[in-house]
């Protein structure tokens, strides 16, 4: 990802992916989608935010085909992840907890794409490939806790076009966590809530139009100017990355 990212619309040009995690609604599923997040998060592991799959797989159905479905799921049997994330007919799952390299393949395999998290500084970061998921997501120390990590953690990463950074962001701040680690992506839950599970939509409204204002100050910096739309759907590296998408037509 030479330069960094550069603003997205709809036209395709390439963007900052937009997670927005923690959905426990349709309706706030549906407001992630229509302000322009790329993708919604359902979490399967104990939290305020704990989904059903049942419930999960209702929601899913009413979604904008565009929009990426993530299962989060920690510690869970490899088996269970994949059975629940085919059961709710979602498109990726996020392994939040400490999954071996080994698991993770596994799932990997039997899913459309796999996100490994793990802790700022966290010493398997540097064994990432060995997991054969398609994105690397840093997190803080407690994950849903709204704490901001030290950015200076997830600094080196050997392929920021893989990383997507999470952990205490928020409208005030996502636009210097991006041009600070120009990342692929980012991940928001509790800094776009009313209340642990409840989104508000000024909140989103506001974390979208920042990731495109940085998109866009970062396209000026490095001398070009994309579409700066607060609507962006999936960007397009994320449609040609493993062919992400493809089972989607099938």
């Amino acid at each position: 990802m030479a330069g960094g990212p550069s603003a997205a619309g709809h036209d395709g040009v390439d963007g900052v992916f937009v997670k927005i995690c923690g959905i426990t609604s349709e309706a706030d599923a549906l407001l992630a989608a229509g302000f322009g997040a790329a993708a919604v998060g359902f979490i399967f592991a104990p939290s305020p935010r704990q989904m059903r799959p049942a419930d999960v797989a209702d929601i899913v159905k009413r979604l904008p085909l565009e929009t990426v479905t993530v299962g989060v799921f920690r510690d869970e049997a490899p088996q269970r992840v994949v059975e629940i994330a085919n059961h709710a007919g979602l498109k990726a799952v996020q392994l939040h907890g400490m999954e071996s390299a080994e698991d993770t393949r596994w799932i990997r395999q039997r899913v459309g794409a796999t996100i490994k998290a793990f802790p700022a500084g966290h010493r398997n970061i540097d064994r990432f490939d060995e997991y054969g998921a398609q994105f690397l997501l840093i997190d803080g120390a407690n994950p849903g806790s709204g704490e901001l990590f030290d950015w200076r953690l997830a600094e080196g990463v050997d392929d920021p076009s893989r990383l997507i950074v999470s952990g205490g962001l928020d409208p005030s701040n996502v636009g210097r966590a991006i041009a600070h680690l120009r990342p692929w992506g980012v991940d928001v839950a509790s800094g776009v809530e009313s209340s642990p599970g409840v989104k508000d939509p000024g909140k989103l409204r506001d974390f979208v139009a920042a990731v495109r204002s940085a998109e866009v100050d970062l396209a000026v910096a490095s001398g070009g100017l994309g579409d700066p739309s607060p609507h962006a759907t999936v960007p397009r590296r994320v449609r040609e990355r493993d062919e992400l998408f493809d089972w989607q037509n099938e």
